[in-house]
């Protein structure tokens, strides 16, 4: 294995296809692709961060080069913990960009050494945010196309244990 380290981050609330169409295609850029899960506790999360870094590992678990770890605190603090000088971001409509463009010069700014990357999801999946699949999963409509068998169960256990503790 080379040196050739990449960090993807994010909520990943749940994880998503497009999520995982990034991670498979960072993978021919990268030696070792870390999905790095961040905390995020303002986002207020509908699963833990423990359910979050599961989920990776079992949609990711037939590649050998994908590690899943959660982090808190500064990205760029992290990226540089984990020896790389990559940040992998994935981008689905305009809007991520100029959040993303931000946070990529502050994070510059931070570590000049440091460089992201940012990939264009597959326009299938382009539509559709973490918060909409939320949502559609709560109202029990069509999950399918969003996100795999494992993460629909998922989200319908969460909300069901939800609609129990009402």
């Amino acid at each position: 294995m080379g040196d050739n380290i990449g960090v993807y981050p994010g909520t990943f609330d749940p994880i998503t296809r497009g999520h995982i169409d990034i991670i498979e295609r960072g993978l021919k850029l990268f030696d070792l692709l870390i999905v790095a899960v961040a905390e995020s506790p303002a986002k207020t999360p509908l699963f833990s961060v423990e359910e979050r870094v599961s989920a990776i590992n079992k949609e990711t678990e037939k590649f050998s080069n994908v590690k899943v770890e959660s982090f808190d605190g500064l990205l760029i603090n992290y990226v540089r913990q984990k020896k790389s000088r990559t940040v992998l971001r994935g981008l689905r409509v305009m809007s991520d960009f100029e959040y993303e463009f931000q946070m990529a010069l502050t994070n510059r700014k931070l570590s000049p050494d440091v460089e992201t990357v940012f990939m264009m999801t597959k326009e299938d999946f382009a539509p559709v945010s973490s918060r909409f699949i939320k949502e559609i999963a709560r109202l029990d409509g069509n999950v399918n196309p969003f996100v795999t068998p494992n993460v629909k169960r998922a989200l319908k256990k969460k909300f069901a244990s939800l609609e129990k503790a009402k």
